[in-house]
């Protein structure tokens, strides 16, 4: 059975970006929307994908939505290992860059971007997948060096 927006998934990772999006919302618009609604722009299927131009500059809606998956992937790798993560992302306006997460002088998360202004994914559960990966492959480098990561 195909996933619907309005299908409720269980991911630690999901509830931070869901905590992160609703914290950007000061005028209280998505109060009355499930969580699923709220990350539905991050929900692009392939035909949407396929409909937007090959080559464009990203819109910065979705510039803002990147930020914010990067630093929810961020603050749960901080809430399963105690360790502060930062993100920094470079771009280039023509949506191709790079973003990397550091925890102490170690690099946890470290991805080259293109077609940014085509970022989503197929699926809530994708969405779900790709940010729980990128926790996971973050914690047990943390995990295998500690002492680079706390200092």
């Amino acid at each position: 059975m195909p996933e619907t927006i309005d299908t409720p998934l269980v991911s630690p990772f999901l509830d931070e970006l869901v905590k992160q999006l609703r914290a950007q919302d000061s005028y209280g618009h998505w109060d009355g929307k499930s969580d699923e609604q709220v990350l539905a722009p991050y929900v692009i299927d392939a035909a949407a994908r396929k409909a937007l131009p090959l080559m464009a500059d990203p819109d910065p809606d979705v510039l803002w939505r990147l930020e914010l998956f990067y630093n929810a992937v961020g603050l749960a790798i901080e809430r399963r290992t105690g360790v502060m993560v930062a993100p920094m992302i470079k771009m280039h306006h023509e949506g191709f860059g790079r973003v990397v997460l550091i925890a102490g002088r170690l690099v946890v998360v470290n991805k080259y971007l293109r077609d940014v202004h085509r970022f989503g994914f197929d699926s809530l559960g994708k969405l779900a997948e790709q940010g729980d990966k990128l926790i996971n492959e973050a914690v047990a480098m943390i995990e295998r060096y500690p002492d680079v990561a706390k200092y």
